[in-house]
């Protein structure tokens, strides 16, 4: 390129790459200038700010450090200098720059310094808010000019540091109204507006961004990856950064995601204008982890937060999510040892309640009670704070305003939320031991605070759903009390059943069994079908796509198991009940197509209500026909076929794949189990 550029054009060609934003094609012609005149202080100065405009600020610093040395009286470029190193995380540095400049200019006391002496005040302020000294930059901050649009918008940040969301929402929208709209800007509101569980305003916020961004810049192709288009990444240019899309959409989806809405999340990230894997800023990949990897490749997941964790900079919820995802997949002593070599990761990540619930669930695995002992501690605390709550929201209501009402209301959800996970794992104590009564009296005792909470609700229901069936002769005994909160959780999600957990559904249609209300569980099953319907549809497409649409996909086949997952559990509820000619005609059912259905988890259970019958025919105790027990031979032949490479145990997110021996595949037992049939068949 630089060969066609004739003599004498270079500096306009330069300068008009310049106004169309094409810096590549600008740094590859100055480059070329600062090899032939490595002193050039010009070649130097526009290569410095094109690499600042595309956020390379290491190159952008080493420019700027060239300049410093040809012009060491220029202030102007130390200055720059600083700010490059703050923005390439070398904050130690920038920071001791900035000071010499700020001494200098103090001694002058010129007049004419007052601006860059609000420069650097502000760059210094910067520079202590990055690193956690918040009185420093609030120090900083207090010496610059408060009629600066950029230091009223700091003095925002710095109270949203604080807690002050309201506070700080109030001076981002005067900043708005100086500098009119800036994505940024905008995007802080709607930040201060998130936590301050004001989602509706929050998104209202957010949806302005994305429609300025679609509507001022449609090459960056928000929405494509959803709606399955094959797009190449748009990179981390300029233009993204000033758009502020990639935080609105991070932010919609952590909103959905507390929302529940976990389709809605995910579709939020794929809405992201598309950028490459190693493109991903430290959130989305953070979100990324958490909201679509954990359901779809939870092996992702872990890794891209360890990765996260071995960065200078990361979300600091990256290592409390890593210790909670631990806990999840029951690895505790993962999440101890994690715990035991980053002490200064847990006193910098993590809330003293936070790290004392952990620390509680990894001590329940050797000692239960003393883990119950430190969790009950915690619980009091947090119902003291609960019964405080509901005092000043009653007394709100008598007309202490509404504003004092929603602040009350907004506290008193914060502890529930932070409550219920304890009350759980205290119930799951004595569930892990099978002591259902105690765990129900545990969850009733807390039905003050947490009737309407769903989490309550569906772990209530799980152990009523117990208890019914382990006192089943006692005629009465909790019977139709698990379908009555399991009920609720399931009718607000009616319109979209395939979002609800299979095993809800399942329970709730096995109560509905019992209690001899069949033609629900019936309507509950035919509207299962249906949504079915719609994915297997969807699913069909034959055409290549992105990994965005892969996984959407994926999701949609995990959705597809929800029938085969009910179907199962009715049928095992029948052949507890020693009806095995409904129970495993049910059972077999409910893995076709086995193409589709047959995996290692549906298979677990199905083996075992074949297990069950084999051994009850084997000790003659039943009878099966021999209709059903040729149904069972076809069955198993088709799980030879479909089930050749199938693993028996499903790999757990941090083993990885496994090439499984031949005793561990579903073609192994499918063929031990009909050899047993056959034999009793022909006794």
């Amino acid at each position: 390129m630089i060969n066609q550029i004739k003599d004498g054009q270079y500096t306009l060609t330069v300068y008009r790459y310049l106004c169309m934003k094409k810096y590549s094609e600008a740094i590859s012609i100055l480059s070329y200038q600062r090899f032939i005149n490595p002193t050039s202080r010009a070649a130097l100065s526009l290569l410095a700010y094109c690499y600042f405009q595309m956020h390379d600020f290491v190159q952008a610093s080493d420019c700027f450090e060239q300049l410093t040395q040809l012009c060491p009286d220029n202030s102007t470029y130390r200055l720059q200098f600083a700010h490059c190193l703050h923005r390439a995380g070398l904050n130690d540095v920038a920071l001791k720059i900035a000071s010499s400049l700020a001494a200098k200019i103090t001694e002058s006391q010129s007049g004419a310094e007052n601006f860059q002496r609000n420069r650097i005040s502000k760059l210094q302020a910067a520079i202590c808010f990055d690193i956690g000294d918040i009185p420093g930059a609030s120090s900083f901050v207090q010496q610059c000019a408060d009629d600066d649009p950029d230091i009223i918008i700091n003095t925002g940040s710095l109270l949203y540091q604080e807690g002050k969301y309201k506070e700080a929402c109030t001076l981002f929208l005067k900043a708005l109204s100086i500098v009119g709209f800036q994505p940024i800007v905008v995007y802080y509101v709607a930040l201060c507006y998130y936590k301050l569980k004001l989602y509706t305003q929050a998104m209202k916020y957010i949806a302005d961004i994305i429609e300025r961004g679609i509507h001022t810049n449609p090459e960056l192709g928000v929405g494509m990856i959803t709606e399955g288009v094959e797009v190449r990444s748009v990179g981390n240019t300029p233009t993204l950064h000033e758009t502020a899309l990639v935080e609105a959409f991070n932010l919609k989806a952590a909103i959905e995601f507390n929302l529940g809405n976990m389709t809605s999340a995910r579709e939020a990230l794929t809405d992201m204008p598309p950028r490459s894997e190693r493109e991903l800023d430290h959130i989305s990949l953070h979100n990324q982890a958490i909201i679509s990897d954990m359901t779809l490749a939870p092996t992702n997941a872990f890794h891209k937060l360890h990765f996260l964790l071995q960065q200078p900079v990361f979300p600091k919820e990256a290592f409390a999510n890593l210790l909670l995802l631990y806990i999840k997949y029951h690895y505790f002593d993962l999440a101890a040892d994690v715990i035991a070599e980053n002490n200064e990761l847990v006193l910098k990540c993590l809330t003293f309640e936070l790290y004392e619930f952990i620390e509680a669930v990894i001590v329940s695995q050797d000692a239960p009670e003393e883990a119950y002992q430190r969790l009950d501690k915690m619980a009091r605390k947090y119902t003291e704070r609960l019964h405080h709550h509901t005092k000043r929201i009653q007394e709100a209501k008598k007309g202490m305003g509404e504003d004092t009402l929603k602040e009350a209301l907004n506290e008193y959800e914060s502890d529930l939320d932070r409550y219920i996970p304890i009350l759980m794992q205290q119930a799951k104590i004595y569930w892990d031991t099978k002591n259902y009564s105690q765990a129900e009296k545990i969850l009733r005792n807390s039905a003050e605070f947490c009737k309407e909470n769903e989490t309550w609700m569906l772990n209530l229901a799980h152990v009523l759903f117990m208890l019914q069936l382990h006192n089943e002769e006692e005629e009465g005994v909790h019977r139709g009390y698990a379908g009555s909160f399991y009920e609720p959780i399931v009718h607000n999600h009616f319109e979209r059943l395939l979002d609800v957990s299979a095993i809800v559904v399942a329970n709730l249609c096995v109560a509905y069994i019992m209690a001899g209300e069949n033609s629900d569980a019936e309507k509950l099953i035919r509207k299962l079908g249906e949504e079915e319907e719609e994915a297997a549809a969807y699913n069909n497409e034959e055409e290549e796509e992105g990994d965005a649409e892969k996984k959407k996909k994926m999701m949609m086949m995990m959705k597809s198991l929800h029938t085969c997952i009910v179907n199962l559990v009715i049928g095992t509820l029948y052949c507890t009940r020693g009806n095995y000619d409904f129970g495993i005609t049910r059972v077999i059912r409910s893995l076709e197509p086995f193409q589709k259905r047959l995996c290692s988890d549906t298979w677990y259970y199905a083996k075992r209500c074949f297990l069950s019958m084999i051994e009850n025919l084997a000790a003659h105790t039943i009878m099966v026909k021999d209709s059903v027990l040729l149904d069972c031979i076809e069955f198993l032949d088709h799980c030879e076929i479909y089930g050749r490479n199938i693993s028996v145990v499903a790999d757990q997110p941090l083993e990885g794949e496994k090439r499984h021996s031949g005793q561990e595949t579903i073609i192994f037992e499918a063929r031990l189990l009909k050899f047993l049939l056959l034999k009793i068949f022909n006794n």
